[in-house]
């Protein structure tokens, strides 16, 4: 009996951490809605659109209120949930391959691109050192993301491509599996091959609109351009 009681404590908490990870899918594709819709209306009115885009978007996701609730919150319950239930999980039922698409992706994300990109154009920013003196919110438009795609092209691109990716893979792998566990009634299903068709069709305008800001030319001050580079440099990746 107490086997059979653990087993099913452990089952129950494993269904508990799967309800976490979805329920907190959808607070998090919001915000990817509204954050990737900026890059890719470029395609449609160049830079000018996209800061105008992104200025709105931070008034859901850089508030106090929306950061550390719409966002924050729903990406660690998410992440915390999703990590939990892989360690604990019983060999009756063990979690998803890591090595599958939607691990992958997830990992990708999580330890490499994201990290690189928060602290790039989020952190680093905010320094109040020389010679960046802390780059304001009004400073920090889509001219920022120019500099940085003309200054360090290939390294812009390797990390906004693969960032952009690895999300869109891995919403699209989520958004199948949520879609099945929740509603399965509807017999909905599409083939590996039809997802990741999908997930190419969720990049391609957000990395069109990117490279038509990368055909723009700079209209940014020299000595705000400079603390534009500094930020940059304020990590590794981009001092090599």
């Amino acid at each position: 009996m107490s086997a059979k009681g653990d087993g099913s404590k452990l089952r129950h908490t494993v269904a508990v951490l799967t309800n976490v990870a979805h329920i907190s899918a959808p607070f998090l594709s919001v915000f990817l809605i509204i954050h990737l819709s900026a890059p890719a209306l470029a395609n449609v009115g160049g830079s000018s659109l996209s800061s105008n885009v992104m200025l709105l978007g931070r008034e859901y996701y850089q508030t106090g209120f929306g950061e550390r609730y719409l966002l924050f919150l729903p990406l660690a319950a998410h992440v915390a949930s999703s990590i939990t239930k892989r360690i604990i999980s019983p060999r009756s039922a063990p979690p998803r391959k890591i090595t599958s698409t939607l691990s992958l992706a997830a990992y990708s994300a999580l330890l490499i691109f994201l990290p690189i990109h928060f602290y790039t154009h989020r952190v680093h920013p905010a320094n109040p050192s020389p010679p960046i003196f802390e780059v304001g919110p009004s400073e920090l438009d889509y001219e920022f993301i120019k500099t940085g795609l003309a200054r360090f092209p290939w390294r812009s691109w390797i990390l906004y491509g693969g960032l952009v990716a690895s999300v869109m893979v891995h919403a699209v792998e989520g958004a199948q599996i949520i879609q099945a566990s929740r509603f399965a009634s509807r017999k909905f299903r599409m083939r590996p091959r039809t997802r990741k068709i999908v997930a190419g069709a969720a990049v391609v305008p957000i990395l069109a609109g990117l490279w038509t800001l990368s055909k723009e030319p700079l209209l940014v001050f020299a000595s705000l351009a400079e603390r534009y580079e500094a930020a940059f440099t304020r990590s590794w990746i981009y001092r090599f």
